[in-house]
């Protein structure tokens, strides 16, 4: 390819908007340009490498055994409804209406559509194991788009769907994914960090995110230095451990009833401390929280016995729930963990109002003891005793506070954010932290879908069943701005040879004489010898050729020049130094730079 037939349009100045280095490059290498916000367009630049990226992702799935298909991006309603996630992502969706006024929805997803095309084909266990993926547009309506195609509004995703007769297929199907990517991330030259990881409204049992630190990461990873312990925030577990008292011993059951302390203008956890001159270990922390399309039966309890709920195909849920969840004084709740435990969409403290209205005081003086929406205890607050708890009425705490005496909990769960100093709950280790952005996402999916979407299957022994599923995930456009994070400098991006634009750029000095005569020649001996080349023939100053590739970030770059001939000038993108070659040998000399990084990263 000669530039003069390839749109190169680069920037001296990234746009205002383009805050992170990835964005920045994006833009000012003309890969990207904006149309909307979150709506970015692929210039040729930039697509090369995007379809190199796909490329090697098909290629890897494909060697796993994994097959590709086609799946639409408009998707009907119905099939969401089934699988009771119409409601609970509605918000997120982009969901117009086709003429004849059916609902319809812009693919943020495709469990639904991949589950409802397999049951249309499949009758026998026989026919499983198989994972099916697709490479293609989905649309989700980000509150705040950022970041570039990091987070965008419309993106490109790697979605593969496993459908499996049990669970042991199914952990083979979901480490056959796992291999899969890790072979992806290091043919792309990232170094990626495995981590436990919420289900979120994916659901199902368990699942993985494959990450890649970044200062500028939307995820907080929590590691564990001495073992391979890696989870999301989100996900964290942590040792348990023994709530003390004031000596520094283990919490001791108390005789005592309850006592109600006045406490004007005591509203904090450290207010606590300095009145009752004790430490927060012994603080039942209580705050009330609103959860969204709640899954677990409520019905048991008496404040939600009558409630009404929803049923979408088989799930049934309640709209809305409130819940008193308790936590020991110097810890946080975790909404997405109590959103998970819940099995909701979301969870958020709730409004002032309604805390009110609900506790009879207040958060700062909410407390356990009378209230009558269900109790969570956070497991670290299951061997507190003698506790000070609010009073459920403003300006009063209580102490002598005993669980299971006083209070009664609906459930116990880890609903604890672990932060860097908590102890490793696999080898007791004391964790850190580091900021990661997500690459890709692996869930097992168990019959969440299969289940309500009546997917069923003859068994082995002749009788009806239902297969289970695993869902796996990679972003492609976050995965491209990811490699841009972590190869650029100050003058531009650094590709890895797999996935740069161009391997090679020929630059002569002047595109005229012997110089266009040498360039040629490299030029056409290179491509012959499938070496990716482009040929710098505009009729620029040097510097502005040399600062534009810098910037676009092509591995390797020739200078033909008339001071140097006979030999030319090779620099590779990642090193400062160039070196001069006979022209007639640089063919070869370049021939094993491209096949030697290829090789490393494809090894």
């Amino acid at each position: 390819m000669k530039a003069s037939k390839f749109i190169i349009s680069t920037l001296r100045e990234a746009p205002n908007d383009a805050v992170i280095a990835s964005h920045q490059l994006m833009m000012r290498s003309g890969m990207i340009r904006k149309l909307g916000n979150g709506l970015y367009t692929y210039m040729p630049i930039g697509y090369r490498s995007f379809k190199k990226l796909e490329n090697i992702i098909r290629e890897e799935l494909d060697n796993a055994g994994m097959m590709e298909l086609k799946a639409t991006v408009i998707q009907p309603a119905e099939i969401w409804k089934e699988s009771g996630r119409w409601d609970k992502m509605n918000g997120e969706m982009l969901t117009p209406q086709n003429r004849a006024g059916q609902d319809m929805v812009v693919s943020p997803t495709a469990e639904e559509s991949v589950t409802a095309v397999v049951r249309e084909g499949l009758s026998s266990y026989k026919q499983l194991p198989v994972t099916l993926y697709q490479i293609n547009t989905k649309y989700r309506d980000e509150i705040r788009p950022r970041y570039g195609v990091m987070r965008g509004r419309e993106f490109t995703m790697m979605d593969a769907y496993s459908f499996d007769k049990d669970q042991a297929d199914l952990d083979n199907s979901y480490n056959n994914a796992a291999e899969a990517y890790r072979r992806i991330f290091k043919r792309l030259g990232l170094n990626t960090i495995s981590v436990k990881a919420d289900t979120g409204a994916m659901g199902g049992s368990g699942s993985e995110e494959f990450m890649v630190e970044s200062e500028v990461g939307d995820d907080t990873l929590i590691l564990c230095p001495d073992c391979k312990y890696a989870a999301n925030v989100e996900k964290a577990a942590c040792k348990k451990e023994t709530p003390l008292d004031d000596s520094g011993k283990p919490q001791v059951k108390t005789d005592s009833p309850y006592e109600e302390v006045a406490t004007p203008r005591v509203f904090s956890i450290e207010d606590m401390e300095k009145f009752f001159q004790t430490t927060p270990q012994r603080f039942l922390k209580a705050l009330v929280y609103k959860a969204y399309n709640v899954g677990i039966d409520l019905s048991k309890t008496e404040f939600y016995k009558n409630a009404k709920t929803v049923t979408e195909g088989k799930q049934t849920y309640y709209p809305e729930a409130y819940f008193c969840v308790l936590i020991r004084g110097d810890l946080d709740v975790n909404e997405t963990k109590l959103a998970a435990v819940l099995k909701a969409s979301g969870a958020e403290l709730a409004e002032a109002d309604d805390v009110l209205r609900l506790s009879g005081a207040p958060h700062g003086f909410v407390g356990p003891v009378g209230i009558k929406i269900p109790v969570i205890m956070d497991d670290s607050t299951l061997e507190m005793h003698d506790c000070f708890a609010g009073a459920g009425k403003e300006g009063f705490h209580l102490k002598h506070v005993e669980p299971g005496r006083d209070f009664t909990a609906f459930m116990t769960a880890d609903v604890r954010t672990v932060k860097p100093g908590d102890k490793c709950p696999e080898c007791g280790g004391t964790f850190y932290t580091k900021k990661g952005n997500e690459l890709g996402h692996i869930f097992k999916l168990g019959d969440k879908y299969t289940k309500s979407m009546n997917v069923t299957m003859l068994d082995v022994n002749g009788k009806a069943s239902t297969p289970i599923m695993g869902c796996y995930g990679i972003g492609v456009d976050r995965t491209l701005a990811s490699i841009i994070e972590a190869h650029h400098d100050d003058n531009g991006i650094i590709w890895p040879m797999t996935t740069a634009p161009f391997q090679v750029v020929i630059v002569p000095v002047k595109y005229e004489g012997q110089m266009q005569e040498v360039a040629d020649k490299l030029y056409n001996e290179l491509t012959a010898a499938g070496v990716e080349v482009l040929l710098d023939d505009r009729n620029e100053r040097p510097g502005v050729k040399f600062k534009d590739f810098d910037l676009i970030g092509i591995p390797v770059r020739v200078v033909v020049g008339e001071k140097n001939l006979p030999n030319v000038e090779i620099k590779l993108r990642k090193e400062a130094e160039a070196k001069l070659v006979p022209a007639e040998k640089a063919v070869g000399e370049i021939e094993d730079v491209v096949k030697a990084e290829l090789n490393a990263l494809n090894a």
